[in-house]
């Protein structure tokens, strides 16, 4: 899972941006200095991550034996370290990958399986399934932090593989939001977490590239789930076009069982499951109100895109490949991020990309075309994708490794709101005014908004306006 940890206010001014100039900081007074604190943001003052953030290893000599081989630094390239990359990349293709679809399925839904349904009413199944990518994050999280990983991974997987193929089975609108919706999301997050916060115990100074590689497997299921399933609903037929996800995801998901794996020991961070000393460090609240805001709207134009497209005149053969494009498109935005937020920072990355991505949101509506739809898909894709990869890098590196399930589980857990209204907000106000002009101007408003918190959340980690965060 990706997390954000504690930081004191008086720690904010001088703590993120500067990792030279902390290291000597925290030295002088004696205290610890983390190497997985990487990315450009600063590691925790010595004060921030105390009392109930006392870290505690299991003192089993079992569990000491099997780590040992891994002990030390974050090894940040190896066989082992980049086959639990790619493990952490397919699940994101079986996880985020096969949600990110979920635009052919509304057009689809919209037109030929619940034509009485209105386009809000359908919009909850995919909501719902976002939401809950990010939920189990909280719980995931800790069980996470405290070595319980490769059994819940293991049991959600099969949960997963069964609701793809249940879909497949599914008539009535309460049964695809049942299993499309509430458990395909449901079982999605509970492996999706911990997949993203693996990387920070195998990655510390090239871990912007490592999550940006986990990314593209989004991009990759983006892109391959919409073809598969426009070329295959005329030849086979929308039940088994959906029992061949399944078996794709049976595969997949079984290869990255066998190789996902964490490096570090378990350790029993105090508290529970809230780590509430975290929200007293102004940025990471603010960060948290930021993803509630940009995930309103970033995924309104993906999920509307072969609707609006097939309004505008766009063949409905044509119309399942927008989804497609923009996740293809989004998969080297994805990477394209990960690169830079090594020399840069993520914020630094995120803030200019998510402005973009807002700006798209509100030219999509004028898009009257299929080469414009084409053009808009491809842009607004590549400047979502930054985004998305790296919404975990700064809870990453907002205090120690141990408690990263935590930190990133309660920031997931506190975005899924915005995932949960998001698009059903955009299908309602479609639905009211009969266009998309209106959907776009809302979806757009809430993610500009999330950048002047961006901004804010930068200022309050760097003490002035420019500098490497």
């Amino acid at each position: 899972m990706v997390t954000l940890s504690s930081f004191a206010f008086p720690s904010v001014r001088h703590s993120l941006c500067g990792p030279r100039r902390t290291e000597a900081i925290m030295l002088e007074k004696g205290a610890p200095f983390s190497q997985d604190i990487e990315l450009g943001l600063p590691p925790p003052e010595p004060d921030t991550i105390r009392d109930d953030l006392t870290l505690q290893e299991k003192p089993s000599q079992d569990i000491t034996h099997k780590y040992s081989k891994y002990a030390g630094e974050a090894p940040d390239g190896g066989l082992k370290a980049w086959s639990v990359i790619a493990a952490s990349m397919l699940t994101t293709f079986c996880t985020f990958g096969y949600v990110n679809t979920w635009g052919i399925f509304q057009d689809y839904y919209e037109r030929v399986l619940l034509p009485d349904e209105s386009p809000s009413t359908i919009a909850w199944i995919g909501s719902v399934q976002y939401t809950f990518i990010f939920v189990p994050g909280l719980v995931t999280g800790r069980l996470f932090d405290l070595g319980h990983f490769k059994v819940p991974y293991f049991i959600a997987s099969c949960g997963l593989i069964a609701c793809t193929f249940l879909t497949a089975e599914c008539k009535q609108y309460w049964q695809f939001f049942l299993a499309q919706g509430f458990f395909t999301g449901l079982f999605s997050g509970i492996i999706f977490s911990p997949a993203i916060s693996v990387v920070s115990h195998w990655f510390s100074k090239r871990k912007g590239v490592a999550l940006g590689i986990t990314a593209v497997g989004s991009s990759l299921g983006g892109t391959l789930f919409p073809v598969v399933g426009q070329n295959l609903i005329p030849l086979v037929g929308f039940k088994w076009t959906v029992r061949v996800f399944g078996f794709i995801t049976l595969v997949t998901l079984g290869i990255t069982n066998l190789a996902i794996d964490r490096r570090l020991p378990p350790v029993n961070v105090k508290g529970g499951l809230f780590n509430l000393s975290a929200f007293r460090n102004p940025a990471y609240t603010i960060y948290c109100i930021s993803g509630i805001t940009c995930l309103l709207g970033l995924y309104t134009a993906l999920t509307y895109l072969p609707v609006s497209a097939t309004a505008v005149g766009v063949s409905t053969d044509f119309s399942f490949y927008f989804v497609a494009i923009a996740n293809a498109a989004s998969g080297f935005g994805r990477l394209s991020a990960g690169l830079l937020a090594d020399r840069i920072g993520p914020l630094n990355v995120m803030i200019p990309f998510t402005g973009l991505a807002g700006i798209l949101t509100f030219a999509w509506p004028y898009a009257s075309n299929q080469g414009a739809l084409i053009g808009v898909s491809v842009i607004y894709g590549f400047a979502s994708g930054t985004y998305v990869s790296l919404i975990a890098a700064p809870p990453m590196a907002m205090g120690d490794v141990g408690d990263v399930g935590r930190r990133v589980g309660m920031f997931f857990t506190i975005a899924a709101l915005g995932t949960l209204v998001g698009t059903p907000i955009s299908g309602a106000i479609n639905a009211r005014t009969g266009g998309f002009k209106d959907p776009g101007f809302y979806a757009g408003g809430v993610v500009m908004f999330s950048v002047l918190l961006l901004l804010v959340v930068r200022y309050f980690q760097l003490g002035r306006l420019y500098g490497r965060c």
